[in-house]
């Protein structure tokens, strides 16, 4: 018994790949007449062989066949298989074809691509998308509309690379003109264009048989194409049409369109449609009784125009309605999907402003009831449906991961708000677990939020040490993606500074090396990065740290940090340098060993073409060198440095004068050895001279560093 059945499933499955081949081998048919019933209708037998009961296959020989594939993804791949895509693209594209088969022949195509990715990368393969694109030329509507739906189906899927859309300049201007066709060409191209609208630049797609797109690196982006085409003007009137699946997509399409963009941004908010400007428009898509979707795309819109500087942080509609918006978002009567949009549309929002995040921390309670997002799904959920279970057990790290950026938002700056956070209901704990969290995007938010609370210093003494938060952050730093590494190393330039109990542990485990290495890295960030939490960990430290540093740093590496085309990498690194030549034993020993190649960087920069606070920095190092008690020689017996400080002294900038005076103050201080024959040699320079017309400053400091330094001489 148990034999028979696996042989009749097999038997069947060859009965539906004979009837695949038999639907297949009617597109080749001679008579153009059979070949649209091959496309629209199924025999007897073959429908009976598709759905195996007579009486079904009787119903839906009325029925138009390219139904036979719906649903069935099986039926779909043998299709494929068979070669019945090149048969139907050639059908489409034949100009003896009848435009009822070339609409049918794009009706069944977009089936097609409503099955597997690996469906739609076999349209591709066809080269598909031109042939769509040719076929929108043609003056029939509904033969446009089939076109277009099975473009939109194919461009959302995930494998389609969005550069496709812009290989032919004219398809970007026709697509706009197709919009005032109907109302099926306004949804079709509206979400077309939201989904192939990205801000990156073009980059590779992968598809070696697909024709290489007219955009290029250095190309316009997205956004700015379909600016430029007039997207605005053409989708603003879109937002008040009698069909709701139109204003969704036109909506869709703006939020896409606005989003870190404050060109778009700026013109929107200035456009207006039956005489109400657009902001307004999408206050009225927030109210409560609107559909969800469109309550949180309008939010979307507003609050990318908000970040873009086209609508105030402080007016009504972000507020009184935006944010409130959001919050009810985040609420756990939400599906899963709205929660997530809802937090993180909220945490891009409230991230660079203080008073924002103040707001929505006080807001529902939304800091307690984000708890709720690592709580999912609980024992007492009220989805019943199995199916939906099943999807949101799979994407409940969305919600992690959305939580842990709005907490990082939220505690950005604030620091009554950061202890709330902290003090949730194990919170510490949850970050700890997302920093080892499989996902690579939770892992990063986590470390995002994990960055954010470390700019607490009360935290830094308490939680993070309770916690030892530093464990699970250099284990993250041994082996991360890039994007993660920037975030990780920036909570561990926070978790050096010298009040942080976490310093000392984190020096045991090897930090110096991996720091080092960071600084070789090609990634600006973490170059910044590593030489800031070297520049942390050199403050106030011991000598065996220092020297350390200096020796996991060698000498070439020092040199190509100070000759870095970045300024910020510059300045972290003569931080670096002036917190490792601080107190006397420190700098003498530092400068017996490398006091050659640092003066030689020194001079270099006070030479070069370098901004007031770089110069500044540098002079400061001089400064500190020239209070050591044998170091202070290097300078002595080197002109050349002796002619700089002196330059500057008489410079025009008030903050260069006075870097340079310390240089003088420590050089010629009466109370050490040698005090007397130093400030011989600078009188001879005619520094006495430059100290008594300083004494006569304006500038309260400069006169006061003036009339010390001169104090010096006569004591």
């Amino acid at each position: 018994m148990f034999l028979v059945r696996p042989k009749r499933l097999f038997s069947r499955k060859r009965e539906v790949t004979a009837s695949s081949r038999h639907y297949v081998d009617r597109l080749f048919d001679l008579d153009p007449q059979k070949v649209l019933q091959g496309v629209m209708y199924g025999s007897l037998k073959q429908l009976t062989f598709l759905f195996g009961r007579l009486s079904l296959a009787r119903k839906l020989m009325t029925r138009d066949m390219k139904n036979a594939v719906i649903g069935n993804n099986k039926q779909k791949a043998n299709l494929i298989v068979l070669g019945a895509v090149p048969r139907l693209l050639y059908l489409l594209q034949q100009e003896t074809s009848s435009t009822e088969l070339r609409t049918e022949c794009a009706v069944v195509l977009g089936s097609l691509a409503m099955g597997t990715e690996n469906n739609v990368k076999s349209l591709l393969d066809c080269h598909i998308i031109p042939a769509l694109l040719q076929g929108l030329l043609l003056p029939d509507l509904k033969f446009i509309e089939a076109c277009l739906r099975c473009l939109r189906t194919i461009f959302i899927s995930p494998v389609t690379p969005e550069d496709l859309l812009y290989t032919d300049a004219t398809v970007i201007s026709h697509l706009m003109a197709l919009l005032s066709r109907s109302r099926y060409t306004q949804e079709y191209i509206c979400q077309i264009f939201s989904h192939c609208c990205k801000l990156q630049h073009w980059h590779s797609c992968g598809f070696k048989s697909l024709p290489q797109p007219l955009l290029c690196a250095n190309g316009p982006d997205h956004q700015t194409i379909l600016f430029n085409h007039g997207a605005v003007q053409n989708i603003a009137h879109l937002l008040v049409s009698t069909s709701y699946k139109v204003r969704m997509q036109a909506l869709k399409c703006f939020s896409v369109l606005a989003f870190e963009n404050p060109q778009v941004s700026m013109t929107l908010v200035n456009v207006s449609v039956d005489g109400e400007l657009l902001p307004q428009i999408f206050v009225k898509m927030l109210q409560r009784d609107k559909p969800i979707e469109m309550q949180l795309t309008s939010a979307k819109c507003l609050t990318s125009m908000c970040r873009a500087g086209a609508i105030r942080t402080d007016d009504s509609c972000i507020v009184l309605k935006t944010l409130p918006c959001l919050v009810r978002m985040c609420s756990k009567e939400r599906l899963l999907e709205e929660r997530v949009e809802g937090a993180e549309t909220l945490a891009y929002l409230i991230e660079t402003d203080v008073e924002l995040q103040r707001i929505a921390s006080i807001t529902d309670h939304l800091i307690v009831m984000l708890a709720d997002y690592f709580k999912y799904p609980s024992s007492v959920s009220a989805i019943t449906d199995i199916k939906r279970l099943d999807h949101d057990l799979k994407h409940a790290h969305e919600l992690r991961q959305a939580a842990f950026k709005l907490y990082a938002s939220l505690g950005a700056n604030d620091e009554d708000i950061r202890k709330k956070i902290i003090e949730t209901e194990n919170m510490m704990d949850r970050i700890v677990n997302g920093l080892s969290e499989s996902s690579i995007k939770v892992r990063l938010a986590a470390v995002r939020c994990l960055h954010s609370l470390s700019r607490s210093v009360q935290q830094l003494r308490t939680s993070f040490q309770d916690h030892a938060v530093w464990k699970p952050l250099m284990k993250v730093l041994q082996n991360a993606p890039n994007e993660i590494l920037v975030v990780a190393s920036s909570t561990l330039c926070n978790l050096l500074l010298e009040f942080s109990p976490s310093k000392e542990p984190i020096l045991e485990s090897g930090a110096i090396e991996l720091l080092c290495s960071l600084t070789q890295s090609e990634n600006l960030a973490l170059r910044v990065n590593g030489i800031w939490a070297l520049m942390n960990m050199a403050f106030q430290a011991e000598q065996k740290i220092k020297s350390d540093i200096l020796r996991g740093l060698s000498t070439e590496q020092l040199f190509q940090l100070l000759s870095d085309s970045d300024v910020n990498v510059l300045m972290k690194t003569l931080g670096l340098l002036r917190n490792l030549l601080s107190t006397r034993p420190h700098i003498d020993h530092i400068m017996s060993t490398h006091g050659k190649q640092i003066m030689q960087a020194v001079t270099l920069i006070l030479e070069g073409e370098h901004n007031i606070e770089v110069k500044e920095q540098t002079l400061c190092i001089l400064a500190n060198i020239a209070d050591g008690t044998t170091a202070k020689e290097l300078i002595m017996t080197n002109d050349d440095i002796l002619q700089k400080i002196k330059y500057y002294m008489s410079h025009s900038n008030a903050k260069l004068q006075l870097a340079a005076m310390f240089c003088i103050s420590n050089l010629i201080w009466n109370e050490e050895e040698g005090s007397q024959e130093r400030q011989d040699k600078l009188r001879d320079m005619g520094i006495v001279d430059i100290l008594h017309k300083l004494s006569q400053s304006s500038d309260p400091n400069l006169c006061d560093k003036a009339k010390t330094a001169l104090q010096q001489y006569l004591a």
